[in-house]
């Protein structure tokens, strides 16, 4: 069953500094943050927000949309049951960074990878 397909839904906006989410329609100008005026950042379909105050957990959000990723668990069509894997702890995004900079493969290929040592 094609879950995106069938419906335009809204997409995770995130403004990491500020630590706020809010579901958009996608619009041409993008969408800026009501707190700080920055622009905010496409997280995807399937981003759960971790709570305001859980700081670490903004830091982990903040390095993997800064690497380009997003947060999509299904294909683009939404019939894909694979969650595709994202970091949820600093110490995963550290080892993922440290192994980056010594293999000389993008950071955004290695924070999407589960094992950080696996080749692509």
């Amino acid at each position: 069953m094609c879950h995106y397909a069938e419906k335009l839904y809204k997409l995770h906006y995130v403004c990491a500094p500020c630590r706020v989410t809010f579901k958009r329609h996608p619009g041409p100008g993008g969408h800026r943050c009501p707190r700080c005026s920055q622009p905010m950042v496409c997280a995807g379909h399937d981003f759960a927000a971790p709570r305001r105050r859980a700081t670490k957990a903004w830091t982990v959000v903040a390095a993997v949309l800064d690497a380009g990723l997003r947060y999509e668990g299904r294909e683009p069509c939404g019939c894909g049951k694979d969650p595709k894997f994202r970091p949820r702890s600093r110490a995963r995004v550290r080892a993922r960074r440290i192994t980056a900079a010594r293999t000389g493969a993008s950071l955004a290929d290695v924070l999407g990878r589960e094992d950080p040592h696996a080749p692509a």
